[in-house]
C-alpha cells in the first residue's frame, strides 16, 4: 500500500516582518502526495508552531486555507500559508486528519520543518 507523502517549504518574508518589534513573518507552501489507491479528503489540521524562546502557538481547524481538498490517488495538492513569530527563529510541526472513500478517518503527522531568518542558520 503506498503512503502520504507531506513536504514544507518555508521561507522568510523580509518585507512583511519588524524585527524591531519583533516581528518576523513566513511564509510556507505545503504539498500533499496522495500514494494511496484512493481518493482522500483533507477534514482538519493541527499545528504545534515554537518559538526561539520555546513558546509555542497551537492552531486547530478545519481544513487548509478555507478548503477541505480532496485529493485523488496519485495526485497532489499545494497550499501556502503564512505565520507570525517573535523571534527570527521556529519550528512547526503537526498532523492532518483524512477521511477516505470508505469513511475511514486517520491522521497523518506533518514532518517539522524549520523556520529561519537568512543567513541566521549556517
Amino acid at each position: 500500500m503506498g503512503k502520504i507523502i507531506i513536504r514544507a517549504y518555508p521561507h522568510y518574508l523580509e518585507d512583511q516582518s519588524s524585527p524591531d518589534e519583533a516581528e518576523y513573518c513566513f511564509a510556507y507552501t505545503i504539498e500533499i502526495e496522495n500514494g494511496l489507491s484512493q481518493s482522500i479528503q483533507l477534514l482538519e489540521r493541527h499545528w504545534l508552531i515554537t518559538d526561539a524562546n520555546g513558546q509555542q502557538q497551537e492552531v486547530q481547524g478545519s481544513g487548509v486555507v478555507g478548503e477541505q481538498p480532496q485529493i485523488d490517488a496519485g495526485e497532489r495538492y499545494a497550499y501556502r500559508s503564512g505565520v507570525q513569530l517573535r523571534t527570527p527563529l521556529g519550528f512547526m510541526q503537526g498532523s492532518y486528519t483524512f477521511q477516505d472513500t470508505g469513511g475511514n478517518l486517520f491522521e497523518e503527522p506533518i514532518p517539522m520543518f524549520t523556520l529561519a531568518m537568512p543567513h541566521l542558520l549556517h
